[in-house]
């Protein structure tokens, strides 16, 4: 796990290691200039600097790191369907995501059923639909410009009397500054758990990790909005901008759930907090 992470590091890696000297320790001024340089927000800064012992070993700045990530136990999962809502802009990989999810849960022996409630972009069902004949995989959709709401709720029964474990549905990517198409995600939610009580189970927001810190607003935004349970980080791999992981965590108090780390289905990984801060302080370090 923490050869992957390490993988998916290394721009992050390449930009601290261009401020950091190869050393046993290292100092506060070197380690504010790497974070800042990684996209970590001054909040974080400040705080993980203000306990750390200086100059920082590679065991104080691991600790100090995973302090500032919010503690997750993941719950087992009992309800059947378990149903997802998944949320975001376009353009941050949302589509791709729920493909990956849908392949691992697959692949875990549960059966899974994709709706594609992402009716506001023309090109977003059939996407979907592509995804969903490569996996072998069901799915329910409607008409470009259908109601994706109704889209949500016939998902929803069609899963439950097939018996499905996974319900998986798409929203369309939206800017959280649209008030209209906010609304609309409003009733998505809502007309989920008219047609299973409970549902949505999970709110996933996929956020695009080439934005860094700055996907914070649009991340409490969404959240103010619906309640997100969870995060899914896509594109870590071509950005240096590792660092805002922890501030978009720790700001927010939302567990990171999954990273992209490729464009394949297979290329999704659970986060673990301790593999990747182990990836990130590598740098810090050279080892």
């Amino acid at each position: 796990m923490f050869n992957i992470f390490k993988q998916t590091l290394a721009k992050t890696a390449q930009s601290i290691r261009s401020i950091i000297p190869k050393s046993e320790t290292v100092s506060v001024e070197l380690l504010e200039e790497a974070l800042i340089g990684s996209d970590m927000d001054y909040d974080e800064i400040e705080t993980l600097i203000n306990r750390l012992v200086q100059p920082s070993t590679r065991n104080r700045l691991d600790y100090g790191l995973l302090e500032l990530l919010p503690a997750f136990e993941p719950s087992e999962i009992t309800q059947k369907p378990f149903v997802e809502l998944i949320i975001g802009v376009n353009g941050a990989g949302k589509t791709t995501t729920i493909a990956k999810m849908a392949n691992r849960y697959k692949n875990e022996g549960k059966t899974v059923l994709l709706g594609a409630g992402d009716t506001f972009r023309a090109a977003a069902v059939e996407q979907l639909k592509a995804w969903a004949t490569k996996l072998d995989i069901p799915i329910v959709a409607a008409a470009n410009g259908g109601d994706p709401s109704a889209l949500a709720f016939d998902a929803i029964a069609s899963g439950a009397a097939r018996g499905v474990d996974r319900i998986l549905i798409d929203t369309a990517g939206r800017l959280h500054t649209q008030k209209n198409l906010a609304e609309e995600l409003r009733k998505v939610v809502r007309v989920c758990g008219k047609a299973l009580e409970g549902a949505p189970h999970r709110k996933l927001l996929v956020l695009d990790g080439t934005q860094g810190r700055s996907a914070i607003n649009q991340a409490r935004e969404f959240h103010e909005m619906v309640g997100i349970d969870a995060l899914a980080i896509t594109k870590l791999d071509g950005t240096a901008k590792g660092g805002a992981i922890y501030s978009i965590s720790r700001q927010l108090q939302i567990p990171v759930l999954f990273i992209g780390t490729g464009e394949t289905a297979a290329d999704l990984i659970d986060f673990d907090a301790k593999s990747f801060t182990t990836g990130f302080t590598d740098a810090f370090f050279q080892s």
